[in-house]
C-alpha cells in the first residue's frame, strides 16, 4: 500500500541546507497512513481550546515543529466536493485536479451504484449549503483535520473536543465512506501519488524561503520542535485563490493549492506562521498587556470580529503582525542594484540618489497600508510599525525586544489617536479570522467555573485525563483552579507546578505562572522574590 501522506520538515532541511552553505537538500520522506484545517472573510481561524489535536496534528517523537504534508482523508472530502459541483478556480487548478475529476466521472459514468451512493452523498453537500461559499467549505476541511484515514475514516475525537464548524458536516461520513469505497478513490490517490508528490516538492522551496525569510527578519532561531506545529497542507483539488487557515490549541494548520504555474499564497501562509511566532511572545506577558484594556474601547465601533473587540491580547497580536507585514512587503517596484566593480564617485553618487528616491516612494507605500489597517480596526498598527523601525536597527531579537515594545506604550496617547480614525464600513477580510467559539471540552469546563459547578469543571477535566491520547495540559490547568476555589492553595500550588511540566499551550503555560506569583504572594511571610 503506498504511503498516505508526504511530510517534510521545511526547517530542519533548511538547517541542512545552511550547513551547505545554502544549498537546501534533502529529500521528501513519507508518512505511513496509521499517523495521518476560502476566500478572503471566509478563511477562519478556528482557535479551538480543545487538548484534543487535529489528525494531522499527532505530534511524532523526535517530530519537526514545521511541516509540509497531505492527506488522503483530506483528498477524499475534497474529491467528493468536487463529485459534487465544487468548481472554484477549477481553470487555474493544477492540471492533476482536472485528471482526477474525469477518473471519478468515468468510476460514476460506470457503475449504477456509484451513481447511486454520489447522488446521496451530493443531496448531502446540497442540504448543507450556506450562503458564504467559503465557511461552507472551511466546515468541511475543519472535519478533514478530525477524521483518520481511509476506509475507516472515523472521527479521532469526541464530539465535545470537535470544532464547531465541523458538527454541522459531521453526518457526512458515512456517505462519504460508502462513496470512498465504490468510486475506489485509494485507487485514485494512488494512481496520482506521484503527482502529488512532485507538487508537494515544488511547494517546497518557496514556503522554506519565505519562513527563512520571516526568521531572519523577526531575529529568531530555527524552529524546533516544541510541542507546538505548524502544518502546511497541500490538496490541488481545492481552490488556489481560497487557502484556509485555523489555529488548534497549539498546532497551526494552513490548508493550500498551488494554482496552474505551481504557486501557492505565500503571503497567507506567512501570516499564519507570523501568529506562529509572535503569539508566544504575547501570552507570555498576558498579565502586563491588562494595562491596555482601555484600547478596546476606540475599537467598539471598528469592523473587526467580536473577539478583538473584547480581547485585547488578540488586538495586540494582530496589529503587531500588521506592522511587521507592513515593514516587509512587496511594494511593486524593486530597489536599485549598486553598481559592481567601479569606484567612480558619480556612478555611486547616482546610486545614492537613485536608493534615497527608492526608499521614499517605498515608504509612501507602507504607510499608505498602514493608514488601511488602522482604519480596518487595527488601531495599534501605527505604533508597532514605528516600534519594528526601531527594532530593524537593533541586534536583539523579537523575544528581547517584545517587553520594551509592551511596556513602553504610552496607553492613553494611542488611545486618543485611535479615536481619530474614521473607520471604513467593511472589515478587512483577513486570511486568519476567529471565529466563534461553541463551548465544548475545556472551554465548557471554563464556564461550568464561572457558574459556580466546580464539579462539573472536574469531571471534564477527569475525563480528559482519563484518555491517554489528549494533552493533558489545560485539564490539569483547569483542575489547579478548581482546587484553588475550593480553598485549598496548598493542592493548587502543587497542581500549576505539574501544569508547567506537562503542557505546551502558552496561554495555559502564562496563565500558570500568574496563578503561582499570586500565590507565592499570599504566602505567610510572602516570597516576594518568588513572585
Amino acid at each position: 500500500r503506498l504511503m498516505a501522506s508526504l511530510r517534510v520538515s521545511l526547517m530542519q532541511r533548511f538547517f541542512a541546507a545552511f550547513v551547505m552553505c545554502g544549498l537546501l537538500a534533502g529529500t521528501v520522506s513519507a508518512q505511513v497512513p496509521a499517523s495521518s484545517s476560502s476566500s478572503s472573510s471566509p478563511n477562519s481561524r478556528v482557535q479551538e481550546p480543545s487538548s484534543s489535536r487535529p489528525r494531522v496534528g499527532q505530534p511524532e517523537a523526535g517530530g519537526a515543529a514545521i511541516t509540509l504534508e497531505t492527506s488522503e482523508s483530506l483528498f477524499d472530502i475534497a474529491v467528493a466536493l468536487n463529485a459534487c459541483g465544487y468548481d472554484t478556480d477549477l481553470a487555474s487548478s493544477q492540471p492533476v485536479r482536472t485528471e482526477i475529476r474525469t477518473d471519478i466521472a468515468t468510476e460514476v459514468a460506470e457503475s449504477a451504484l456509484i451513481r447511486e451512493s454520489k447522488e446521496k452523498l451530493c443531496a448531502y453537500v446540497d442540504e448543507h449549503q450556506l450562503s458564504d461559499r467559503g465557511r461552507e467549505l472551511a466546515q468541511y476541511i475543519s472535519l478533514a483535520l478530525y477524521i483518520g484515514p481511509p476506509p475507516a475514516l472515523a472521527p479521532t475525537a469526541d464530539e465535545t473536543d470537535m470544532p464547531p464548524d465541523a458538527l454541522q458536516v459531521l453526518n457526512v461520513l458515512p456517505l462519504l465512506r460508502d462513496f470512498a469505497a465504490k468510486a475506489s478513490l485509494h485507487v485514485i490517490w494512488q494512481k496520482h501519488h506521484a503527482e502529488y508528490e512532485a507538487i508537494t516538492n515544488q511547494v517546497h522551496d518557496p514556503a522554506t524561503r519565505s519562513i527563512l525569510r520571516t526568521n531572519l527578519y523577526l531575529k529568531v532561531p530555527v524552529s524546533s520542535y516544541d510541542g507546538r506545529r505548524l502544518i502546511i497542507l497541500v490538496e490541488p483539488m481545492l481552490a488556489p485563490n481560497s487557502p484556509n487557515a485555523r489555529i488548534y490549541a497549539s498546532d497551526y494548520v494552513v490548508v493550500t493549492s498551488p494554482n496552474a504555474a505551481g504557486a501557492i499564497k505565500l503571503d497567507e501562509i506567512r501570516h499564519l506562521y507570523l501568529h506562529y511566532q509572535v503569539e508566544p511572545l504575547v501570552y507570555a506577558r498576558s498579565q502586563s498587556m491588562l494595562r491596555l484594556t482601555p484600547l478596546l474601547k476606540p475599537v467598539e465601533d471598528a469592523p473587526l470580529d467580536y473577539v478583538y473587540k473584547t480581547d485585547v491580547i488578540a488586538l495586540v497580536t494582530e496589529c503587531m503582525i500588521k506592522a511587521i507585514e507592513a515593514r516587509t512587503m512587496n511594494v511593486g517596484f524593486p530597489a536599485p542594484v549598486k553598481p559592481q566593480g567601479t569606484k567612480a564617485r558619480a556612478d555611486l553618487a547616482k546610486y545614492d540618489e537613485e536608493l534615497s528616491a527608492y526608499d521614499r516612494q517605498a515608504e509612501d507605500v507602507r504607510r499608505k497600508q498602514v493608514t488601511l489597517d488602522m482604519r480596518q480596526g487595527w488601531v495599534l498598527t501605527e505604533y508597532f510599525y514605528q516600534q519594528f523601525i526601531q527594532f530593524e536597527r537593533q541586534p536583539a531579537g523579537l523575544s528581547e525586544s517584545m517587553g520594551e515594545m509592551v511596556y513602553g506604550m504610552d496607553v492613553d496617547r494611542v488611545k486618543h489617536s485611535a479615536q481619530q480614525i474614521d473607520f471604513l464600513p467593511q472589515p478587512s477580510g483577513d486570511f486568519v479570522a476567529r471565529a466563534p467559539r461553541q463551548l465544548t471540552g475545556m472551554m465548557l469546563a471554563e464556564k461550568k467555573m464561572l457558574e459556580g459547578d466546580l464539579d462539573g469543571a472536574d469531571a471534564i477535566a477527569e475525563k480528559v485525563l482519563a484518555d491517554p491520547k489528549q494533552d493533558h495540559g489545560d485539564a490539569m490547568y483547569v483542575k489547579a483552579r478548581v482546587v484553588l476555589m475550593e480553598g485549598d492553595p496548598k493542592e493548587s500550588f502543587t497542581g500549576f507546578e505539574d501544569v508547567l511540566k506537562v503542557s505546551h499551550n502558552p496561554h495555559t503555560i502564562a496563565w500558570a505562572h500568574i496563578y503561582l506569583g499570586r500565590l507565592y504572594d499570599i504566602k505567610d511571610p510572602p516570597e516576594r522574590q518568588h513572585a
